[in-house]
């Protein structure tokens, strides 16, 4: 067997990952492999260089392995990760960074902004949120409101069991699709309460239908 090329390697072994976690490999300056995910991504490019803060740069500069959460003031995202730093022949080489979502702990409600004031909804009762005219709109049972958060900043507080992005400007509550229908080019309509559709993209229609089971 003629030998793998290390990107060919790395992205066999990025397939015994969950979808939902990112993977970094690095020398000790900067960035040679990166494969995102669904739920979490960096928007690290091989050639960027290694930042302070991250936990890759962390785990090279104590020659060990760090596992931690990151705040938003790195990459503009939270994440959990962990970096494995490796050697070669005893000398350091670089690290593997496993990048993970950061759920937020101990919230279960979306406050949203109506022309009346602000409503706590609970995650349960949410339907779906949309990105339109540069805002955040969060559905919900009979009303809807703004949230000044994106849906990137969603993904990581809404919980995973229960809420799915299924398009760049969609964020659905599996629990309130009605049906689920194929439409053009391995894309989806999502039939949701009251006869509202929702599309799934075609970049989010595998990593879909791999988390709903179908």
């Amino acid at each position: 067997m003629e030998k793998l090329s290390v990107v060919s390697l790395l992205n066999v072994i990025g397939k015994l990952f969950s979808d939902e976690i990112s993977i970094a490999v690095s020398n000790t300056k900067e960035y040679i492999y990166y494969r995102p995910s669904k739920r979490v991504d960096l928007k690290i490019k091989p050639g960027d260089p290694i930042k302070e803060g991250t936990i890759a740069h962390k785990a090279i500069t104590s020659k060990q392995k760090v596992s931690e959460f990151i705040h938003r003031e790195v990459y503009g995202v939270p994440y959990q990760g962990m970096a494995v730093p490796f050697e070669d022949e005893g000398k350091l080489e670089g690290c593997v960074t496993a990048i993970y979502p950061a759920y937020t702990k101990g919230k279960s409600v979306v406050t949203i902004k109506t022309n009346d004031g602000w409503i706590p909804v609970p995650f349960e009762k949410v339907k779906y949120l949309e990105v339109k005219d540069r805002k955040t709109h969060v559905f919900a049972d009979g009303f809807s409101g703004t949230h000044k958060d994106p849906l990137q900043e969603f993904e990581y507080l809404l919980p995973r069991d229960m809420f799915i992005r299924c398009h760049r400007s969609f964020i659905v509550n599996v629990h309130h699709i009605q049906a689920i229908y194929p439409d053009t080019h391995s894309t989806f309509i999502l039939e949701m309460d009251h006869q509202t559709r929702i599309p799934v993209s075609q970049s989010y229609s595998s990593y879909f239908r791999k988390m709903l089971g179908f």
